[in-house]
């Protein structure tokens, strides 16, 4: 009987064995940074032209127990009393900034170096970069991610865009997302036919969509209604081409 004498199996040393997984680790997070920078990139390309269907606030909704009523209407489709009061209520120069509000994001930065809960500073541009990447989570880190990403969209989407995905995202109501639902939800008519009064109390509401209502506003609601109704005769000649 003739044995077949095997060669000793080869032990890797310890320091050969680190550098091995060091090189493992870095490949991996090398692959995760990829996939972080390549996605963004590619959702505002796709999303450039395709309809936003899901965010994740909308799916923290769901998981809430609301439901999920959302019909996508390009901007032509929006009446114009909704795009110019949405704009006058929450960011009345966003035709012309490039994505941010520097003084009022200084002060919401100030504020919350303070220790204090920031109110106000985020432009259209800002809600809509939330809306479609981050948790709906309030911390420091979703407002440092918000810059990058608000700065992304505005370099690869126009204006309209924006404001076209802003209207169909946003939410106003349980379960109520984008112009079109929240004109029936409200008013029992389309987003294109809503009329001034109906397009400022839509506005005024957004900041708490949960909590206000438009069809049926209190003394808050009112009064916002109609400062919206005045910012709306303030906006210059930028805002008709900006917002059509």
């Amino acid at each position: 009987m003739r044995f077949i004498q095997r060669s000793p199996r080869r032990r890797h040393s310890p320091a050969r064995e680190k550098r091995s997984r060091g090189r493992r680790i870095l490949t991996r997070l090398g692959i995760i940074t990829l996939l972080l920078l390549i996605t963004p990139i590619a959702m505002a390309v796709v999303f450039r032209f395709a309809p936003v269907p899901l965010t994740p606030l909308m799916l923290q909704r769901l998981v809430q127990g609301y439901g999920y009523q959302k019909d996508w209407v390009p901007l032509n489709q929006i009446s114009p009393h909704l795009r110019h009061a949405v704009v006058a209520a929450e960011d009345n120069i966003f035709c012309s900034h490039k994505g941010f509000d520097w003084r009022y994001l200084n002060k919401a930065i100030e504020q919350w170096q303070e220790g204090n809960a920031s109110k106000g500073g985020s432009t259209i541009s800002m809600q809509v970069a939330k809306n479609l990447y981050l948790l709906p989570v309030r911390a420091a880190w979703r407002k440092a991610l918000e810059i990058p990403l608000t700065a992304l969209l505005e370099s690869m989407w126009p204006k309209q865009r924006i404001l076209e995905v802003y209207l169909n995202i946003a939410e106003w109501g349980p379960g109520i997302y984008g112009a079109q639902a929240a004109a029936q939800y409200h008013f029992n008519t389309s987003a294109k036919r809503l009329t001034r009064e109906q397009s400022a109390r839509l506005a005024a509401i957004l900041p708490l969509p949960l909590k206000w209502s438009a069809k049926k506003p209190g003394p808050y609601v009112s009064a916002r209604t109609r400062q919206i109704l005045r910012r709306t005769n303030q906006l210059g000649p930028t805002y008709l081409y900006c917002t059509k």
